[in-house]
């Protein structure tokens, strides 16, 4: 088991990874965790982007922070969560909005799902100055 280094974690969080984001829910019940996609260059900021009335919106809006983590199996097994404060959450951009879609999906698919997202109901992004990380390659599987 090696820890990352500051250059690796930060290069592994930028690659296209489905994040777990996990917020305080409140006293008496663990985290909410779920699925997300996400964006991030090395030495900056993360950011998602999410509908503005959803529930971890709103939990990350209450706890005025949250976190990341995302995963790999192979060709080890590597993993960086990072964790910090919420720096600002903006509107929604039709540039943000373009830059996480071709992020994650197929160019052939990038048309369809922006129209489909004008459905969506208001989004922001809220971005997340990493300030605790953990990280580890687990050697081969």
């Amino acid at each position: 088991m090696t820890k990352l280094s500051v250059r690796e974690r930060e290069l592994f969080l930028a690659e296209p990874h489905i994040a777990a984001l996990s917020v305080s829910a409140g006293p008496e019940r663990g985290p909410l965790t779920v699925p997300m996609w996400y964006q991030y260059e090395p030495g900056g900021e993360a950011w998602v982007l999410t509908e503005a009335a959803s529930l971890k919106a709103r939990l990350i809006a209450a706890a005025g922070r949250f976190s990341l983590m995302v995963e790999r199996t192979a060709p080890t097994t590597r993993y960086v969560s990072v964790e910090g404060p919420v720096t600002r959450t903006i509107p929604e951009t039709d540039e943000l909005l373009r830059e996480i879609t071709e992020r994650y999906l197929p160019p052939e698919k990038v048309p369809d799902y922006l129209a489909l997202a004008k459905t969506f109901s208001e989004q922001v992004v809220i971005y997340l100055r990493p300030e605790r990380w953990l990280s580890s390659d687990l050697g081969p599987n």
